[in-house]
This record gives structure tokens, sequence and C-alpha cells, in this order.
């Protein structure tokens, strides 16, 4: 054990969505004492969940803004549909927007398609339910079809290929991915049906991929640090598998097995979009003590 060397990716930790909306809500924790609430887990990782409750932040859901008449709500970097600020504004709540430029940018260019082209089908993809996903249907008055991937049939079924089709993204999908589908629709189409696609993937978040993939071939042991709740853990965490069967999905230090590393020479720590960096390096002081045992 005692020549068991532990590294920390530094290119796992959070987006700068993340650190935007996080940082949103620190300061306005800091210099207003009112109540802040966020709409939703401002970040899909529940020990910093509980750092920021610890310091104020009170998390609702959709149904419990009608009672934050007057209040702060901060919309986390995921983003929100129209229908919620339009709610926001008529129960005079103050909305602080942590909503990610990424997604915002890609928002406006839904909503720009939706009325520019109405007689064209919207298709997004996505993972139905996910909180970026419903607001970028909400640009389209719920319109859109989630499709999330080529073998998701019940969505690509909702598709009439003989009219017009436009192809977004979800930002945090695999780019290959979105590649397979948009070929696998364009070779569906109808002849005259237009087909478009746009590429609306974060390339932060892409890249991570095979980084990620880098990064775990070269350890012994990988322990990859996530909220269960976060489909880009879970990404993540695969591409790890993929690579180095002896990968291990904790949320935190104390779900470590010290078994996992019996025999091993290194341990790799890495994480997804929405793991805070001093996670990790607790994780790294935990081992660097039972090393040194």
């Amino acid at each position: 054990m005692s020549e068991l060397r532990v590294e920390i990716d530094s290119d796992s930790g959070f987006c700068f969505g993340v650190v935007n909306a996080i940082a949103k809500a620190e300061k306005e924790l800091e210099n207003d004492s009112e109540p802040l609430y966020c709409l939703g887990d401002l970040v899909h990782n529940g020990d910093e969940v509980k750092r920021l409750a610890d310091k104020g932040l009170k998390v609702i859901d959709h149904d419990g803004m009608v009672a934050l008449e007057g209040k702060r709500l901060l919309l986390r970097a995921h983003g929100e549909p129209p229908s919620t600020y339009s709610l926001a504004s008529k129960s005079g709540i103050r909305i602080i927007d942590a909503t990610c430029p990424v997604v915002l940018q890609l928002q406006r260019k839904i909503r720009k398609a939706f009325i520019e082209y109405p007689d064209t089908q919207i298709v997004i993809y996505g993972k139905k339910g996910h909180a970026e996903v419903n607001g970028l249907v909400g640009q389209t008055d719920g319109r859109a079809i989630v499709v999330d991937g080529v073998e998701d049939k019940a969505g690509i079924d909702g598709i009439d290929f003989s009219k017009p089709v436009m192809l977004f993204s979800q930002t945090t999908k695999p780019l290959d991915g979105f590649n397979a589908l948009s070929e696998f629709l364009e070779s569906r189409m109808a002849d005259g049906a237009e087909f478009t696609s746009f590429d609306t993937i974060c390339r932060q978040v892409a890249g991570r991929r095979k980084k990620i993939e880098e990064f775990a071939s070269r350890h012994s042991v990988v322990l990859f640090v996530g909220g269960d709740k976060s489909s880009n853990a879970k990404a993540l965490f695969e591409a790890c598998v993929a690579v180095n069967p002896n990968s291990h999905f904790i949320q935190n230090e104390n779900q470590i097995d010290m078994s996992w590393f019996n025999g091993a020479s290194s341990v790799g720590i890495c994480g997804a979009t929405s793991t805070p960096m001093w996670q990790m390096e607790r994780i790294s002081e935990k081992l660097k003590v039972k090393k040194e045992k």
C-alpha cells in the first residue's frame, strides 16, 4: 500500500456553466440576508447540494413557486422553459438567472427555428425529462419530439418522415450518438423532405470522454466521483469502465473500500461536470492518510 500513487484528473470537475451557477448562488447568499431559493438541485451532486444548503440555499420544485411571491429564485445552469419565467413574472418573483450561456444560445436557436419554420418538426436528441431538455422543448410550446438515440423507437415513431425535420441536441449528449442519430434520421427521410441537423453539443463536455478514457487507462484502479442523479456522471463512468474494469463509482470518500487497492500501483480520481474539485481532493487526502499508516 505504501507504493500507491494517487492522481486527480485535472480535466475533471465542474464545467463553466456549473462554476458560473455556483458563483452566482454564493454571491447572492453572501450579499443578501433574504432567503434564496433554487428551482431543483443546483448541481447533480449530493455533497455539493448539502454544502450550499448549509450556506442557506433552499431547493424547491416548480409546484413550490406559487408560494414565492416577492422572493428570490435562482435558475440553474440547465435552463428553464418560457413558462417558468412567465409564472415568476406573474408572482413577483425576482429571478437570478444562472442558465449556462451555451444552453441559452441553444434555447434561442430552437425558438427561432420554431417560429420561422412552423411546418418543420423540431427533434431534440436528448434524455426525456432531463431539466435541460424540458427547457428546450418549452421553446417549441411543447411540440418538439425528443429522441434518445437510434434505439429510441418510441421517439423515432413520433416523427413524420414525409415532412421537414430539424435536429438539435441536448448540450451534454455524446457526439458519436448525435452523429449516428443524424445519419439514421436522414436515411429515413422521404424523397423531397428536407432534413437539417445542428450539432449543438458543448465541446467542453463532449471532449471529456476521450480525456477521461486516457486518464483511466493510466491507472491500476480508478475512483470515479459523481452524483447518482447525474446523466453525465453515468456516461463518463461507463467510459472509464470500458478501458479499465477496475473502476469504481462513488459519491464520496465514505464509500471507498480499501480492498480495491490490494496489489495496485496507482489510483486515478476523476469525476463528472457536476463533481466539485474539493470532493476529489478530499478523497485523495483520505487515500494518502491510509497509505501512510
